[in-house]
């Protein structure tokens, strides 16, 4: 059996595979809540055959929110359009995972396809963003965040909390926070986000304290047999990007030590200015790095695109799972055709019957 197409045990939730649908945002929802156009674009993600299917970054609070299109979990209202998401994921055989985070200073915003800008202030549907420090994503913008106070970060961290506790409700079985792309939890970490004074500021030990706060908090209500993972930015790709990524192993260990099962290792993306080398599988060394150097499960994506290659991450054990995105949009039964391309004997068993028995005997 090719390595890719190996169960894997995490806690005690095991994937028929090591191939993951990872977290892309739709911008479809209207204040928070699924639709349609969720339903069938994750029940089509599960019958492509991933082992694991993780539902798009999901705002904790209104203010989180990337975009107005964002989904969200801030209310219970919003939990039975998860639960009909996750009942289409487990039917297709894959296990149902959701990403939470908040968008920090990065919140307010089109989506990429109208510009990606922040919201006019005249606009009905903006509002203020807020982040470690009153420090704009781009360098003289007016739109610049709030610092936010004690009472707020405290705040922030039980909307993750509650957020938490409706994914569970909703009945999904895997759980990320998302702490990168220079959203919330990751300005807290960069040094180019934060320039607070007090005990969330300066030092790394103050500057991880958010996510490594948050963390402990989530997982006091997640239960122990299921997965707490993160997505983690763990490299700056500027001049600093040695620094940032052995501060990055640094927190991790900590994040350990709090109760996280898996990295999904991932781009800091903390200034527009950073110059991330964009070539297939560039992230793979840095997660093989987190993976060695503080035992974590880990993950990642970013241009991974080979079946070959992504079996061989997982072969020379540099990766635990493979995430993919772009290239299950462009071909949501890739599954299938790498199962063939590897020789697994029975490549039409990682789909439902209604597209295998086609399949298999157009292939004939």
């Amino acid at each position: 059996m090719p390595s890719l197409f190996e169960p894997i045990l995490v806690k005690g939730v095991t994937l028929r595979n090591r191939i993951v649908a990872s977290p892309m945002c739709q911008y479809q929802a209207q204040d928070g809540m699924l639709n349609e156009w969720h339903q069938a674009h994750y029940a089509m993600l599960a019958r492509g055959g991933v082992g694991l299917v993780v539902v798009e970054a999901t705002a904790v609070t209104p203010e989180g929110r990337i975009t107005p299109g964002d989904a969200g979990l801030w209310s219970d209202e919003h939990i039975p359009g998860f639960a009909q998401i996750v009942s289409s994921i487990k039917a297709a055989g894959a296990v149902p995972g959701i990403q939470i985070g908040h968008a920090g200073r990065k919140a307010g915003c089109t989506p990429p396809w109208e510009g990606g800008s922040p919201l006019e202030r005249t606009d009905p549907r903006a509002w203020e963003p807020v982040g470690p420090s009153a420090i704009p994503y781009v360098s003289d913008s007016s739109y610049v965040p709030r610092e936010m106070t004690p009472q707020d970060i405290l705040a922030t961290q039980q909307d993750f909390v509650a957020a938490a506790s409706r994914a569970l409700e909703a009945g999904f079985e895997w759980l990320e926070l998302h702490f990168a792309h220079g959203f919330l939890g990751q300005s807290f970490l960069s040094r180019h986000a934060n320039n607070r004074t007090d005990h969330y500021g300066g030092s790394l030990e103050n500057r991880a304290r958010f996510i490594l706060e948050t963390l402990a908090a989530v997982r006091e209500v997640w239960p122990h047999d299921l997965p707490l993972t993160m997505r983690l930015g763990v490299v700056e790709f500027d001049d600093g990007a040695e620094r940032s990524f052995a501060e990055s192993l640094q927190v991790l260990q900590w994040a350990k030590a709090a109760g996280l099962d898996l990295v999904d290792v991932g781009l800091a993306g903390s200034t527009p200015g950073e110059q991330a080398p964009w070539v297939p599988n560039f992230m793979v060394p840095y997660a093989e790095r987190v993976r060695h150097e503080t035992d974590l499960l880990v993950a990642t994506s970013w241009m991974i695109t080979d079946p070959k290659q992504a079996n061989a991450f997982i072969r020379e054990g540099q990766l635990d799972l493979v995430m993919f995105a772009r290239t299950l949009l462009a071909n949501p039964h890739w599954t299938y055709h790498a199962a063939r391309e590897l020789g697994v004997e029975a490549p039409q068993s990682v789909l439902p019957v209604p597209y295998a028995y086609w399949l298999q005997n157009w292939s004939a």
